[in-house]
C-alpha cells in the first residue's frame, strides 16, 4: 500500500497523519514492513510467522483432531541475562499463539489435539521467537492431580461466553452494516472483525472434554460471512489506490463499487 492510502485510512480511525508515518518508520527499522522501488509498503518477512497465525482463523475447523489425552508441553530454559528480556518476550508471544498455559513455573501446557506435528510445532514456536533454551516434547500420563489441574487451566465457561457474545456482535453489526455510510461501514467492520480475529486466532482450541467446540465454529462460520461484507466495504477505498485487495472463496463480484452495501 502506498503512505496515501495507510495516511488516510488512519484518519477513518482518528489516527494523525504524522503518527502513522512514525509508526511505518518504527515497522520499517524493524523489518516488519519493506518498501518496494514505488513507496509502496508491505509486511516483511519478520512479520510473517505471526501471520500465518492471524490468517489461519478460517481453517480453526482443520488445525484439530480428536484429542488422545496427551498434552504438548514446553519447559522453559533458563536464558542468560543479556537476553531474558527478549526471550521472555519472544516466549510470550509464542506461548500465548498455540494457547499453552503455565502448569508449573518452568512448564507450559496444551492438549495434544493439534493436527500439526510435534515437529512442525517445534518449527512455529521457533519462528515465533520461543527461546532456544525451552524444550518441546508431549507428556503421555500425567497423574491424576497434575491432569486435573491442567483441565482447569483454561476457564471454558468465560471463552463459551465470548463465542456466544461475538456472535450476536456480528448479527447486529451485519443488519446495521447497510444502513450506514461506506465509511462508516469501513470503521465499523474493521473495528469489530479485528477484534473478532485477535479473540479466534489466541483461541486455544480447546477439545471437546474441556470446552465443546460447536459454538466456536459457529463464530468461525459467521465471522466468514461477515467477512466479505467487510471486503466489500474496503474494495472501493483499496481500487482507488490500485491496491489489490485479498481474496477468499467468497469473493466473486467483489470489483463492483457499492454506494450503500447490500446485505
Amino acid at each position: 500500500m502506498p503512505v496515501g492510502a495507510l495516511v488516510e485510512a488512519g484518519e477513518l480511525f482518528g489516527i494523525a497523519g504524522n503518527n502513522v508515518r512514525v509508526a511505518l518508520a518504527r515497522l520499517l527499522a524493524a523489518g516488519q514492513v519493506v518498501r518496494d522501488e514505488r513507496g509502496r509498503y508491505r509486511l516483511g518477512e519478520t512479520a510473517a510467522p505471526a501471520l500465518r497465525r492471524v490468517r489461519s482463523w478460517r481453517g480453526l475447523d482443520r488445525v484439530t483432531r480428536s484429542w488422545n489425552g496427551t498434552w504438548l508441553a514446553v519447559q522453559h530454559g533458563v536464558a542468560s541475562s543479556e537476553r531474558r528480556r527478549v526471550d521472555l518476550r519472544g516466549r510470550d508471544k509464542a506461548l500465548r499463539f498455540f494457547g499453552l498455559r503455565p502448569l508449573t513455573p518452568a512448564l507450559s501446557v496444551r492438549p495434544n489435539n493439534l493436527r500439526a506435528s510435534l515437529t512442525e510445532v517445534r518449527a512455529e514456536l521457533s519462528a515465533l521467537d520461543l527461546p532456544r533454551a525451552d524444550l518441546v516434547f508431549e507428556i503421555a500420563d500425567l497423574d491424576p492431580a497434575a491432569e486435573l489441574r491442567a483441565r482447569r487451566l483454561w476457564d471454558a465457561a468465560r471463552i463459551r461466553t465470548s463465542y456466544v457474545k461475538h456472535l450476536g456482535e456480528l448479527a447486529h453489526s451485519e443488519q446495521r452494516l447497510g444502513a450506514l455510510s461506506i465509511e462508516e461501514a469501513m470503521v465499523e467492520s474493521f473495528l469489530l472483525g479485528r477484534s473478532i480475529i485477535r479473540d479466534l486466532v489466541l483461541d486455544p482450541l480447546l477439545p471437546d472434554a474441556i470446552c465443546p467446540a460447536g459454538e466456536r465454529q459457529a463464530l468461525v462460520e459467521a465471522l466468514r460471512r461477515y467477512d466479505r461484507l467487510g471486503r466489500v466495504a474496503w474494495v472501493g477505498f483499496l481500487k482507488r489506490f490500485d491496491v489489490p485487495h485479498i481474496g477468499t472463496p467468497l469473493d466473486s463480484g467483489l470489483d463492483a463499487e457499492p454506494r450503500r452495501l447490500a446485505v
